[in-house]
């Protein structure tokens, strides 16, 4: 159960596979501890996660945004992109369908459908399920797409790399302060569907002051996932990524 937002869920589908997660029935009385127990275990499973990437030179991202940022379109011309270059693989975090996971197998890259049913968010013992069925290559590049939510997935160190926040113009330019959490724990936020700045009225300098107000660290990338302004910096900055991989696993 997800103590932040009330969702409760007791398993998660994987492919079609269900998975057992925790016991939905949690007292009032009990949510703090509960929570505290959920988020000790998740680290747990995360520390896991990490281990296996770090072991096999896989570079996880875990990509994070409000429903209807163009997360999956992001996603689905990066995968395209970049898969000549670099082993690719993706898991795809939805409450219900496998629309996205089939959107990203027709660019020819394997992906794991996770379906969390009433949980907002993927949690690391998933990822960890999903890994198993997924088997990533190693020095592979693998994409973690939460489900659309800017709160609960700011809490759940899933064994990623770097949180990877995606926001659209077509949303409020004070997102980053009103969901401080998640773009303080964020490496980078991408500011995807610039090419429609001309007819909204959103507030650039802005926006990106307020990202930085909350996390002075936060790289940001703006872009177009459909016209393709600033792909080639959001590459560099992966392959940026990669490399600094290499050379902690080379040392």
């Amino acid at each position: 159960m997800c103590t932040d937002c009330g969702c409760g869920t007791d398993s998660v589908t994987i492919d079609g596979h269900r998975h057992h997660v925790h016991d939905p029935h949690i007292s009032d009385g009990r949510k703090v501890r509960i929570e505290v127990d959920i988020l000790a275990k998740n680290d747990e499973y995360a520390a896991r996660n990490r281990g296996f990437f770090a072991g096999r030179g896989i570079l996880a991202l875990n990509l994070v945004s409000s429903p209807g940022s163009g997360k999956t379109t992001l996603l689905t011309r990066t995968v395209d992109d970049l898969k000549s270059s670099v082993s690719v693989a993706v898991i795809e975090g939805d409450q219900q369908t496998a629309n996205d996971a089939e959107r990203i197998r027709a660019t020819g890259v394997p992906a794991v459908q996770i379906n969390t049913g009433k949980g907002c968010h993927l949690d690391a013992h998933m990822v960890g399920h999903a890994l198993e069925r997924l088997a990533p290559q190693t020095d592979s590049l693998l994409f973690i797409e939460n489900v659309g939510n800017l709160v609960c997935p700011a809490e759940f160190d899933l064994g990623e790399a770097a949180k990877v926040a995606i926001l659209s113009v077509t949303e409020g330019e004070d997102k980053p302060i009103k969901y401080p959490d998640m773009f303080h724990a964020a490496d980078v936020m991408l500011l995807n569907k610039i090419d429609l700045l001309p007819y909204l009225d959103f507030d650039v300098e802005k926006c990106l002051g307020y990202a930085l107000r909350v996390n002075p660290d936060i790289q940001i990338i703006p872009i177009s996932a459909t016209r393709g302004d600033g792909l080639d910096d959001w590459y560099r900055w992966i392959a940026g990524r990669r490399a600094g991989l290499k050379r902690t696993k080379e040392v």
